[in-house]
């Protein structure tokens, strides 16, 4: 299968029509993009990890920027040129093996788990910590059953759990979760069936987009930083 040549500015355009598309439900997306606060770069196989080093040095980069008292969201998108043609389950499992290496990574170097999310993957608290942040990941792909979800090239969107918690501080966040629930359910015809409040099952069920049962495992593993 021909593999396709990643280009960061390309993508990057491309990501951005995804998501002022009309029938894209995220309005916290569109509101990010449209204050210039979606960082995008590209690598090569999601199902490879010959870029995760580079990837990781990106997340740096990028929570290095993060404004804890900004206006809105702020994200980063991590996008793959390969494979397009990767079933949910196929997805999933490059998700979290991804996810998975970012975190050996923080382990080796002694970067230990953010104090504000539980490590715990089962836990209704568990967020994601790379290089000290917590974060929320979107995945995106070609073949996601959930319109929302579905992206020309497989993605990983990662967006800080802080400013989540700032939106919820004000009021902000309850607002726009309405708005974007009822964008879904008028696009879809239906809400997606993983969405979860924060604190109500463990976020990790949402990041692929995949719908899962009771009995799904997350299978990430936490290492102890050395």
């Amino acid at each position: 299968m021909p593999t396709e040549t990643c280009s960061a500015s390309d993508y990057a355009n491309e990501l951005s029509q995804f998501i002022r598309a009309p029938d894209f439900p995220c309005v916290g997306a569109k509101a990010a993009l449209a204050q210039d606060q979606v960082s995008c770069a590209a690598y090569h196989d999601i199902e490879s990890a010959a870029d995760d080093v580079t990837l990781r040095s990106d997340l740096q980069a990028f929570i290095r920027l993060l404004r804890p008292a900004g206006p809105g969201v702020q994200s980063f998108a991590a996008i793959f040129a390969n494979p397009q043609a990767l079933t949910e389950k196929g997805f999933e499992k490059a998700l979290w093996n991804r996810l998975q290496s970012l975190h050996n990574l923080d382990a080796v170097i002694g970067e230990v788990w953010n104090k504000s999310a539980a490590s715990d993957p089962d836990s209704p608290h568990f967020s994601l910590s790379l290089c000290g942040e917590a974060f929320f990941v979107i995945g995106l792909h070609p073949n996601a059953s959930r319109p929302a979800r579905r992206f020309r090239m497989p993605t990983l969107v990662f967006n800080s759990h802080l400013q989540f918690e700032r939106l919820r501080e004000d009021g902000r966040f309850t607002a726009m979760q309405k708005i974007i629930r009822k964008r879904e359910l008028e696009i879809s015809g239906s809400l997606n069936p993983m969405l979860n409040d924060f604190g109500d099952a463990s976020e990790a069920r949402q990041y692929s987009g995949r719908q899962v049962g009771e009995a799904w495992t997350c299978p990430f593993k936490v290492q102890e930083a050395k």
